[in-house]
């Protein structure tokens, strides 16, 4: 606490993102945004395999939804979207599609692994259109912080891919936290220790050095864009184990951890963190292969906020847990002997304490304290519905970028912190750098593969 104390007292690290000034990117060009007709959205799926077939699903059931277009660089996924959308225009390339749809669009989806949400978004907001992307936002810090700004500036709707924000489970937790049910808040732990996520990490050896080639409905060079162009092998990158490595996924607190944080960090309005430092899986950090290449099979991370109103201190300590990784014993044992729910949040506040189940109903601790507190009545929400209503002239998004953005990029922080692990990183938002250990500046942005850059990110 004496050095989250100390680095309190830099004023700098205690700046907003939106306060940075970046320039987008020039590469793109910007056109008028596209009209809706008649009442009726015009809607692009990109990305329709595994999620982006339920993403695809979800804005169909809208009723003031056409979807018109549908791009994917797996033609078997492609097939199985045109059925459900059958005279829907089809494209393998997003690039293409933006370009050929035009106007033809008011809105886009973007449902593809990690490394490819920045381009993809980016384009589709210079173009003028509202965009709906997965979590996280973006595969790296810079990205994030661009693509914000980018769409503050465009003024089109825009909503994160985090759709339990719109539950009423997450929107009662925000209230009871602002209304200061617990009192003020003095640490934060969050957690997703979800049976089976290990072994979608758990891969034997180190990358192959050779691959085969990619069967004929998967068009790899698409697929693999900004990212380096590895070799193709099945069943360890599309479509199964992406997240796992680091060219393409953002690990599993990078996927994750925007669903877990989304409730805390709008109940307690967070700032950007003034640190972050990641304790990691031993085996991993004890193999320069596996470091190189993967993302471990479990961390710890621990962010220091700036503490505000609603907390008890000057700075709110705020952890992390997945994998093998779980909160003390101590914070487990406060939901009253019940089993702990493997994908939470809990705050612990001067008056009593808040668990978030992720997808459930928050729960005031002791139990036999708060049996009578009000919860609050509130509507059902679609998190895609919203964002379609929304696009047609209805209330905010939950989930907007100039929002989810600054949360997106305290979480992708959590991700550089992996890659030095044990190494506090003093966090400097206004100039994003690491005063106390520059080296780590590095994995704030990728180098993309030639014919993909990115110019500004």
């Amino acid at each position: 606490m004496k050095e989250a104390k100390r680095l309190l007292s830099r004023r700098q690290f205690v700046a907003t993102a939106a306060t940075a000034a970046v320039t987008a990117p020039a590469i793109f060009s910007q056109t008028a945004q596209a009209a809706s007709r008649n009442g009726k959205l015009n809607h692009a799926s990109i990305g329709v395999g595994g999620m982006g077939f339920h993403d695809l699903q979800q804005f169909k059931s809208h009723p003031n939804v056409q979807v018109v277009a549908l791009c994917d660089v797996d033609a078997s996924h492609l097939k199985k979207a045109s059925e459900l959308i059958p005279g829907a225009r089809l494209y393998s390339d997003w690039r293409e599609l933006l370009k050929k749809e035009g106007r033809k669009i008011d809105s886009v989806n973007v449902t593809v692994p990690d490394h490819n949400h920045f381009p993809i978004a980016m384009q589709a907001l210079r173009n003028g259109k509202h965009v709906y992307c997965q979590k996280p936002m973006c595969h790296d810090v810079a990205e994030v912080r661009v693509l914000t700004q980018t769409a503050v500036k465009s003024g089109v709707v825009t909503q994160l891919g985090t759709q339990i924000a719109s539950g009423k489970g997450d929107r009662t937790a925000v209230r009871w936290i602002k209304e200061g049910a617990i009192g003020k808040i003095k640490h934060a732990y969050l957690c997703s220790n979800r049976p089976g996520a290990i072994d979608t990490y758990r891969l034997v050896g180190p990358r192959p050095a050779e691959g085969q080639e990619p069967p004929a409905h998967l068009n790899w060079d698409l697929w693999t864009g900004t990212a380096p162009l590895r070799p193709y092998t099945p069943e360890i990158y599309h479509p199964t184990k992406w997240r796992a490595w680091q060219d393409f996924g953002t690990g599993w607190s990078g996927d994750i951890g925007c669903h877990i944080f989304d409730a805390v960090w709008k109940g307690l309005g967070l700032k950007p963190p003034i640190s972050v430092v990641a304790e990691v899986q031993q085996s991993w950090k004890d193999s320069p292969e596996r470091r190189a290449d993967t993302w471990p099979q479990g961390d710890h991370i621990t962010w220091m906020f700036p503490g505000n109103d609603f907390t008890e201190g000057k700075v709110l300590p705020l952890e992390w847990f997945d994998g093998a990784f779980y909160p003390p014993q101590e914070i487990r044992s406060l939901y009253n002997g019940k089993e702990y729910p493997a994908e939470s949040a809990m705050l612990i506040g001067t008056e009593g304490a808040l668990l978030i189940p992720h997808g459930g109903m928050p729960v005031l601790l002791p139990e036999d304290k708060f049996g009578a507190h009000t919860v609050p009545e509130l509507e059902e929400r679609n998190h895609y519905h919203h964002f379609v209503d929304a696009c047609l002239g209805g209330p905010k998004t939950e989930s907007h970028f100039a929002q989810s953005g600054p949360m997106t990029e305290a979480i992708i922080l959590g991700t550089v912190a992996i890659r030095v692990p044990g190494q506090l990183l003093e966090w400097d938002t206004l100039n994003m750098k690491f005063p106390n250990y520059p080296d780590a500046e590095k994995y704030l942005r990728r180098t993309y593969r030639k014919g993909w850059e990115v110019k500004g990110a």
